[in-house]
């Protein structure tokens, strides 16, 4: 079998990707079956998922690989992490699926860890504390329906159940829910404690790579769909876009995953859960092939899809790089990370006036919030490769940056600039690759990661940045930590 198809589900849009191994040339080919759109809506103050209509896209997706002419191939999917689905003892939802953007969890982490220090939590999980965790999301959740749920599972786990009718935990996105303990690879006994939940809740975790069984022969007679053996990839996007990274598997470099989350951090065989990397905010999460993503979230480009949904206008990404160009770089900076910008009513009135406060002048054109934008994106990745460098005593010399945002040249080149690092962009559907990489492992066609990365690497126009000096960059880097300190501080400068 050569037909490997990836569902790849990202915050703001979905698709269904074909890959095709050529071994003698040693590429991967990529072909896009199906794309939809996805977001959250907003339901009686609250914020939720559709995931039958996800289920319903990915059938769509499924017909049209059939009219392709491909009656067998295999599948793996992969979503955003954090959020979850409770099932009943007849395997029926008891409720929406909550996004985790929804405000309900607001001030979950200080009730919480009036329960459990923060500083427990982390050595046990090696999870950074961010307020939509799994973790708090079910301390928040209505008791009684937690207490009728049979199973608690994962966004893509219970698409993979809706397919298969097998349940299971997928580790790499079960570890985002800053539940896993460290040392005991398992479900820490005394948070389950905390949340009143019990181990059989969950069902048993799986490595990716594993042959998870064949699609329903009800789904397939009823829709017309492929024969599809359903392999277990790693269903975390994050994971999975690791995976297609075109890097030596060991060496000095890092990667940002690059998508409305921006997720940078290095590749390592073991957790790095210190003191030191819990106040840097730093996450240990569990990778394919026994690996550990020791990583930091920074917003990334959901601040610019915000500002374009805003303007209602017929105006690409590419363009508003284009308008970003055209202004003076780095009048305005925010401090990306701030929680202000998670999920603001308007992301555009709430840059100008954090620039205000910070006594900016306000961006007052679509391209001066671009440039503020991708500017301070630039000097926060910074601050994290700095940062990395010191956690974990290694040097950087090589940043790859995968996904959608490796198509912004702008940023790509300021981050080179202000990191003084090279950076190499692409590929940049890295997820549905590194997706589609563990099914062909996972089929025995590829022998490990090592020689998966390679073809990576001769299949994909690999873009480099060399750095360039910045004029005033000292000036640059005062004004910036000025802004960083005012935004923890919450005091005008």
């Amino acid at each position: 079998m050569n037909n490997y198809i990836a569902v790849d589900i990202g915050a703001s849009s979905g698709r269904l990707v074909m890959g095709t191994l050529h071994k003698d040339s040693e590429q991967i080919q990529l072909q896009e079956i199906h794309r939809f759109s996805n977001s959250f809506t907003e339901k009686e103050e609250h914020d939720y998922w559709d995931v039958d209509y996800l289920f319903m896209e990915i059938v769509k997706g499924l017909q049209k690989v059939k009219k392709e002419g491909v009656d067998a191939c295999t599948l793996g999917m992969d979503t955003w992490a954090v959020d979850y689905v409770l099932l009943d003892d007849n395997g029926k939802r008891i409720h929406e699926v909550y996004a985790y953007r929804d405000k309900r969890t607001k001030e979950a982490p200080d009730k919480l860890h009036r329960k459990i220090s923060r500083s427990v939590v982390y050595s046990k999980t090696g999870i950074q504390e961010q307020p939509f965790n799994t973790l708090y999301q079910l301390y928040v959740h209505d008791s009684n329906q937690l207490q009728r749920a049979d199973k608690i599972m994962m966004v893509p786990d219970y698409l993979y159940y809706r397919l298969t009718g097998k349940l299971m935990n997928e580790m790499t996105n079960a570890s985002t829910m800053q539940l896993l303990n460290l040392d005991t690879r398992e479900f820490d006994e005394d948070l389950l404690e905390i949340l009143n939940l019990r181990r059989s809740q969950f069902a048993e975790l799986t490595e990716p790579g594993v042959k998870l069984g064949r699609i329903l022969p009800e789904l397939q007679r009823e829709y017309d769909l492929p024969d599809c053996e359903l392999i277990v990839v790693p269903t975390h996007d994050t994971a999975s876009a690791v995976v297609g990274v075109p890097a030596q598997t060991h060496g000095s470099w890092a990667y940002i995953s690059s998508g409305t989350w921006s997720l940078l951090g290095v590749e390592r065989p073991s957790p790095l859960n210190t003191p030191e990397a819990m106040i840097a905010n730093y996450t240990n999460e569990w990778g394919a092939y026994g690996t550990y993503r020791f990583l930091k979230n920074i917003m990334g480009l959901w601040m610019i899809q915000e500002v374009r949904r805003e303007t209602q206008e017929d105006i690409s990404f590419a363009e508003l790089v284009e308008l970003a160009l055209r202004e003076e770089p780095f009048r305005y900076l925010v401090y990306c990370n701030d929680n202000r910008f998670l999920n603001p009513s308007s992301m555009i009135q709430e840059i100008r006036n954090y620039c205000l406060e910070t006594g900016q002048p306000s961006p007052d054109t679509i391209g001066k919030l671009a440039r503020c934008i991708f500017d301070s994106l630039a000097l926060t990745y910074k601050d994290s490769i700095q940062e990395l460098q010191k956690l974990t005593d290694q040097s950087i010399e090589t940043l790859h940056i995968v996904g959608g945002g490796a198509n912004n040249e702008l940023l790509c080149q300021l981050t080179a600039d202000v990191a003084q690092v090279e950076v190499l962009a692409g590929p940049t559907e890295a997820t549905a690759l590194g997706n589609i990489i563990v099914q062909i492992i996972g089929s025995g066609q590829l022998h490990g990661l090592e020689e998966a990365r390679r073809f990576v690497g001769n299949s994909f126009h690999i873009k480099k940045y060399k750095p360039q000096p910045i004029q005033g960059m000292d000036d640059i880097t005062s004004r910036w930590e000025q802004i960083k300190a005012k935004a923890k501080a919450n005091q005008p400068i």
